[in-house]
């Protein structure tokens, strides 16, 4: 009978086996995509024989392609601020705490590991320091994990953290309820035993288990192509196979360079000599620097034609462009080739990366509005936090030009300037100091009343009598 089994359900313990055991599901498909990503794909079959006398060759032969598949969509995806849906620019507050942690850095981290692997996660912790700031830390998909309550994608019953401390050579696990934090640890496991052997960590100072006082778990889960089964999936889990024969395809070309780059000869009408065993004495050293002469007129020398690496390098340009369909990814970025192209056609190519990002960063946005509720909640901030929702950078690449003449014409029809500002890409750091300066400068011009000019400044987080936000 299993453990978890033997354990009372929803007890901490429970929890932690149950937790403990998906994770490690979790961590071998987290791992795969990795390797993939990283270029340290499988190397390719080939006779077991011939694998030590080719193994510098079947290392050479691995052209990492789905790594550029994850830069492609998660370098798109990007951060710029949150507001709330009564608001037409960012919430200073929000962006505030956010930029306290390192956020503003760490999403990208963040960003990037949950298009890698499928999902990353995010832990909102008070701050012991400064309760108006809480602390938010990005958390591996391989150390952390969350279950949800029967028949909810969103609804968090429990959640896990877990590391090896390189310190004391511990397991280290941390289970997070609504009604307490529950820390435990373990010797690292010997090959063989299925579980670590979980006892209380005791942390002097503090109880057992530790408060919440958040009241809920503190551990998100951002998730990259989920499905209503409650999975997530890597933006590389479907091309992989395609990666292995690109792989395949490599080995042979290379195989076929190393024992053709040096033409074979023949000839005919030779009579070879031997040893005094009767053994074929080698008649001619081939080099570049040497030169054979055959005084017999009835010899006859010629060589065998070169191997054409033609076929290899159009099979591995099909396969390429295969997974450049599939995953929605300009095939200029994964071949390299560019030329004669106008903005127009360019643009056009592009297009499938923009709609993909787009829908991809639904669900990335989701699982962010729900950390920056729960650190806004934290921090004691009273507004409803129901409306916050996450401003992404635009992911449609444009030049200086188009991108200037748009925003003229936007401005013709009345949209805020913070919000034209937003669109060019500067930060919300920038767009405040903007709004420091314009009105400094309007000041000057009004004799030192900005109210003049703009009216009175409303609250932070409420809108003005034209429906403006603040």
């Amino acid at each position: 009978m299993a453990l978890s089994q033997k354990l009372e359900p929803e007890s901490p313990e429970w929890w932690l086996d149950r937790l403990w055991t998906q994770l490690q599901e979790r961590c071998k498909y987290a791992d795969t995509m990795r390797l993939y990503y990283s270029g340290d794909h499988p190397l390719p079959m080939i006779q077991e024989k011939a694998r030590p006398a080719f193994q510098r060759l079947l290392k050479q032969s691995r052209s990492n392609y789905t790594g550029l598949v994850v830069d492609a969509t998660a370098e798109r995806i990007q951060v710029d601020g949150f507001r709330f849906g009564n608001e037409d620019i960012a919430d200073q507050e929000a962006w505030r705490v956010w930029q306290a942690s390192s956020m503003d850095a760490d999403s990208d981290l963040l960003i990037t590991e949950a298009v890698k692997v499928g999902r990353a996660f995010a832990l909102v912790a008070p701050n012991p320091a400064d309760e108006t700031t809480p602390i938010i830390t990005a958390e591996d998909a391989t150390q952390a994990i969350v279950a949800y309550k029967p028949g909810s994608r969103r609804d968090r019953a429990a959640g896990l953290k877990t590391w090896l401390d390189d310190w004391t050579g511990q397991f280290m696990a941390t289970l997070y309820l609504p009604d307490g934090l529950y820390k435990f640890q373990a010797p690292k496991p010997q090959q063989g035993v299925p579980r670590p052997r979980w006892v209380r960590r005791e942390v002097e100072g503090e109880q057992w288990p530790a408060p919440n006082p958040l009241g809920v778990v503190p551990l998100i889960e951002i998730q990259n192509r989920p499905d209503l089964l409650g999975d997530a999936h890597s933006e590389i889990e479907d091309v992989l196979d395609v990666q292995d024969r690109i792989n395949k395809t490599l080995i042979d070309r290379m195989m076929a360079q190393e024992f053709s780059a040096f033409r074979q000869r023949w000839m005919t009408g030779y009579e070879v000599p031997t040893d005094d065993s009767g053994q074929p004495i080698e008649p001619f050293k081939a080099a570049v620097d040497r030169l054979w002469v055959i005084e017999d007129e009835n010899v006859k020398v010629g060589e065998f034609s070169s191997t054409d690496l033609g076929p290899y390098l159009a099979s591995i340009e099909a396969d390429v462009q295969h997974m450049a369909a599939r995953t929605r990814t300009p095939a200029q970025y994964l071949l390299g080739k560019l030329s004669n192209v106008n903005g127009e056609t360019l643009k056009a190519t592009e297009s499938g990366l923009v709609a993909k990002v787009r829908q991809r960063c639904r669900p990335l946005g989701e699982g962010l509005e729900e950390v920056v509720r729960l650190y806004l909640q934290a921090a004691g901030d009273a507004r409803d936090l129901s409306s916050i929702e996450v401003i992404w950078h635009n992911p449609e690449f444009r030049t200086e030009g188009e991108l200037v003449d748009a925003l003229l014409k936007m401005s013709t029809l009345g949209v805020p300037h913070e919000a034209l500002w937003e669109r060019w890409g500067a930060s919300q750091t920038e767009i405040a100091q903007w709004q420091q300066l314009r009105e400094s400068a309007a000041a000057r011009v009004m004799g030192g009343d900005p109210a003049a000019l703009f009216g009175p400044k409303p609250p932070a987080g409420t809108a003005d009598p034209d429906g403006d936000a603040d």
